[in-house]
């Protein structure tokens, strides 16, 4: 007896969703520093840490990190 898998293609979307909200962190990228702010959910938090570490330091240069929630949805099948 052998077995037979069928496999079927079915869209989806994915999209953000508000509930989940919005982080920010902001890592310093200067040779050997590896600092970075905690995660904020202000942007302007996070932005200040790195002005702040850059008056400190003397560093300028830094990677910004946006996270959000998403929610995957199957396309509906009356729209295909």
């Amino acid at each position: 007896m052998s077995t037979r898998a069928t496999y079927r293609f079915v869209e989806h979307t994915i999209r953000h969703i508000a509930e989940g909200g919005v982080t920010y962190e902001t890592f310093c990228v200067a040779p050997g520093c590896g600092e970075h702010s905690t995660t904020h959910e202000e942007q302007t938090d996070a932005q200040d840490w790195a002005l702040e570490h850059t008056g400190r330091t003397g560093h300028d240069t830094f990677r910004r990190v946006f996270t959000d929630h998403a929610k995957v949805t199957r396309a509906d099948k009356a729209a295909g």
